[in-house]
């Protein structure tokens, strides 16, 4: 399954994320099958590729409870239409 998250970079006390669409077998550092957007916590500043998002989401994808937050506070499912629901499984 492949899963939009984050990848951490930057230096010390200086971070910022890549959101990447990821295998979910895969550790955070992993091969990236594709890197979809930017977070940078520390100005607020996010730029995504929606189209790309869009795509992973319709096909199944289920992203992080972090990138969940970023996408909301982007307003994508509304303007989408897409459900951004937590799949649990035990």
């Amino acid at each position: 399954m492949v899963k939009p998250r984050l990848r951490r970079h930057g230096k010390k006390q200086r971070v910022t994320y890549r959101i990447i669409a990821i295998d979910t077998q895969s550790r955070r550092e992993g091969e990236a099958i594709r890197e979809v957007g930017f977070h940078n916590p520390r100005e607020e500043q996010t730029q995504l590729d929606l189209p790309a998002i869009i795509a992973l989401l319709k096909k199944g994808a289920q992203s992080t409870k972090t990138v969940r937050d970023i996408l909301r506070r982007a307003k994508l499912p509304e303007q989408v239409g897409i459900n951004l629901q937590l799949k649990i499984e035990f």
